[in-house]
């Protein structure tokens, strides 16, 4: 039986926020995973999802930005809401014109700081570092058409060390993704506003 909150997960990288996602969902009584889509073919995140027995596709930008074929997949597979788990691309206006207030992106630092275009991954991380920031964290956020500035949904806060590398404050904000990314969605569909 079809769920009522079918969600489409799209990823670029390794998955690690993904699986947690998979994994929350597995068994959950009214949001399945319906779709996991990516941009890269080689990414792990891909992998994962066949680990769940989950659906996925791979598209250009092409399709992704000058066609209907990324959305006419999500409305084959009935998908209701979107979330990004390291996805690296910005969302083209007629997905969210098509999923308005239901795509979910999680950002590793606090922001408004250390956000928009190019900052993503362990940039992020260097930045912070570099800044002298003493506390880091993550921010779930709605998406919209600009990077890293839609309604913010959640955050959460770690501290920065003065001895920290940025490999250190990136497992310390990992934990805090795959600690609370899965939980996050879940009340932002069932419960929204």
């Amino acid at each position: 039986m079809t769920k009522p909150f079918r969600l489409a997960v799209f990823l670029s990288g390794s998955g690690s926020n993904a699986e947690k996602i998979f994994f929350h969902f597995k068994n959950h009584p009214v949001i399945e995973i319906a779709l996991v889509l990516s941009n890269n073919a080689e990414a792990g995140g891909l992998l994962r999802a066949q680990k769940f027995n989950l659906p996925t596709r791979v598209f250009l930008k092409t399709q992704f930005r000058e066609s209907g074929e990324v959305l006419a997949w999500l409305k084959e597979y009935g998908v209701t809401h979107i979330v990004l788990a390291g996805f690296l691309w910005l969302i083209p206006e007629n997905l969210i014109r098509a999923f308005p207030g239901r795509i979910l992106n999680i950002h590793p630092a606090l922001l408004p700081k250390f956000g928009g275009k190019g900052m993503y991954g362990m940039k992020v991380h260097e930045a912070v570092k570099q800044s002298g920031e003493r506390i880091t964290g993550i921010t779930i956020h709605e998406v919209d058409t600009k990077y890293d500035e839609g309604k913010i949904v959640f955050q959460a806060s770690c501290k920065v060390l003065p001895d920290d590398t940025p490999l250190q404050i990136s497992a310390r904000v990992q934990q805090l993704e795959h600690e609370h990314y899965p939980r996050v969605i879940e009340e932002w569909i069932t419960e929204p506003g």
